[in-house]
């Protein structure tokens, strides 16, 4: 029977039971207020507007297949082009950390839900008494940082590559590569788990990965040209498939 080395994990979805609207017209009314107050006088409609343009152009430039945003990035933009003479005589303390507390503005202001799926942490804990656990996930990570810190997620996951920091997005086989070469391991001694069928099932399943997908109430569950090694239902199955996989390598 094989023993894999490591099981690697998504967050949102697979883990995180999380869910945001970005479209509602509070996250924009508030964000824009709060941007009014350090003397950036957009309004309403005109801030969404370039919120989303600073988005595509991002994404436009970035030259990936798979483009990530930067949300700090983005905000950084807007304090720098449509600022005034009052943000430009900010204390030097207040510019630097603003564009942080503005995502952070915005993201609190979309959030409509934030826990974990039902025998996360157990599951965790059992595993990580045999497996190095992981993360590769599609997120900002000034978002989810603060999201698994308050989820107690942290310590389960020393080695986390967050989409945001590489400029890319599952599934480029680069986000996978970064965790293995991090862990010094090959695709076939882990084991990825994901809710998503595009971006978890074929992103790792390209790179010779065998993968769990959890098909949970979030992501794509259509199916892509690769299937799965196995399916769960509720998260607190993955020991079953984990074993499973081992069984049948």
């Amino acid at each position: 029977m094989k023993h894999y080395k490591a099981i690697l994990f998504d967050f949102n979805g697979t883990l995180i039971d999380i869910w945001t609207d970005e479209n509602r017209e509070e996250i924009y009314r508030t964000t824009a207020n709060l941007l009014a107050t350090y003397g950036v006088p957009l309004s309403c409609d005109e801030f969404r507007n370039i919120f989303y343009e600073l988005m595509k152009k991002q994404r436009k430039e970035s030259g990936y297949e798979h483009p990530e945003f930067d949300v700090v990035g983005i905000f950084r933009t807007i304090l720098e082009d449509y600022g005034t003479d009052h943000t430009r005589t900010l204390p030097e303390e207040t510019r630097k950390l603003l564009p942080e507390f503005l995502s952070h503005t915005y993201r609190a202001a979309s959030m409509l839900r934030l826990t974990l799926y039902p025998g996360v942490h157990h599951v965790l804990k059992e595993l990580e008494k045999e497996y190095t656990l992981a993360a590769v996930s599609d997120a900002q990570s000034i978002w989810e940082e603060a999201e698994i810190r308050r989820l107690g997620l942290t310590d389960f996951f020393p080695v986390r590559m967050i989409s945001s920091d590489f400029g890319f997005r599952k599934p480029s086989p680069e986000l996978f590569m970064a965790a293995l070469e991090k862990l010094e391991l090959k695709p076939e001694e882990v084991i990825y788990v994901g809710n998503d069928m595009l971006r978890d099932v074929y992103g790792s399943k390209k790179l010779g990965m065998k993968n769990v997908f959890f098909q949970s109430n979030q992501g794509d569950h259509q199916y892509h040209g690769y299937d799965s090694d196995y399916i769960i239902y509720r998260f607190e199955e993955l020991p079953t498939a984990i074993r499973f996989l081992e069984e049948h390598a």
